[in-house]
């Protein structure tokens, strides 16, 4: 599927014209594909490498073009049970056009930061500016998820909760990777503003990227740091709960045999004193009822 911009004012607006300045393409048909190696002489392994999700970001000087690979974390969907992912996207800047290849159809410059778009260089930038706030705003749904998941762990014996927080750590551990290949790219642009052709302004900008990014690394770490040394303590806390389950049934089982086996020695079919008094039945079971609270009282004794 193909969009088509157009920077007017400063702003990021839908076009119809023949000629667009901004091609979005998601998740590209053959016949696309074929249009943009062959027409805008797109290299088809760069062009892969934008849609596929294991890509490391990084920058390639083509000699028509520039191409750039970045990582943004991807839409989150009930069904992926708790397992943040993320992709690739894929930015070929040309002199009079920019054009973005992706899997995914999200809205893409309705972000306060394109309210004010100078040249497709900056662009450009804000598109990976942007992935950054993407991952921003997960690793703080990542965090939120994780404080729920806590609460219903200390409390529980289901394995489920643990299964959701190995998914939320491996969630980080995929955010950490892509992350740092992002700041690979980003250095990578700013060692060749030059080449590129930025701006003064748009350099500063570059260094607030990097600024960003540096600080999502470092909040990515934190989390996964965190949630990797308590999974240990989750675990014996769910084993801790079992084992005070067991023991609550061996003494509900204990209290229940003390009886049972009252009952069994004056139930055997042999002579036994007092079996023809009328009073043995109430006898036999206040017995019974002894033993019960016998075992109960030496269980509150010994604080078992």
């Amino acid at each position: 599927m193909r969009k088509d911009y157009q920077l007017v004012n400063g702003k990021v607006v839908p076009s119809d014209n023949d000629n667009p300045s901004v091609i979005v393409y998601i998740s590209p048909s053959e016949e696309e594909r074929q249009h943009l190696i062959k027409d805008l002489s797109l290299d088809e392994h760069t062009l892969n490498s934008a849609l596929d999700p294991d890509e490391l970001a990084r920058l390639e000087f083509e000699p028509e073009h520039l191409a750039v690979i970045f990582k943004r974390a991807k839409s989150y969907s009930n069904a992926e049970q708790l397992l943040f992912q993320d992709g690739s996207a894929g930015l070929f800047l040309f002199k009079d056009r920019l054009i973005m290849v992706l899997n995914e159809d999200v809205p893409f410059f309705t972000a306060k930061q394109f309210n004010r778009v100078s040249s497709l260089n900056d662009l450009a930038l804000k598109l990976i500016y942007t992935s950054i706030f993407r991952y921003l705003e997960h690793l703080k749904i990542i965090t939120m998820i994780t404080d729920e998941i806590e609460q219903k762990v200390s409390a529980s014996l289901e394995n489920k909760y643990l299964i959701n927080l190995f998914s939320l750590e491996k969630s980080l551990v995929y955010y950490l990777k892509s992350i740092n290949s992002n700041g690979v790219l980003i250095d990578k642009l700013r060692y060749n503003a030059t080449k590129i052709g930025l701006t003064q302004e748009e350099t500063e900008f570059l260094e607030d990227i990097t600024i960003e990014n540096n600080q999502c690394q470092k909040q990515a770490e934190m989390y996964s740091n965190i949630l990797a040394s308590l999974m240990d303590a989750r675990a014996s806390i769910v084993s801790n709960n079992l084992n005070i389950l067991m023991k609550t049934l061996n003494i509900i089982t204990i209290c229940i045999m003390m009886p049972t086996l009252v009952v069994s020695i004056f139930s055997m079919n042999v002579p036994i004193p007092g079996q023809d008094m009328r009073s043995s039945f109430f006898i036999i079971l206040g017995l019974a009822l002894f033993s019960a609270v016998a075992v109960m009282a030496i269980w509150r004794y010994r604080k078992w």
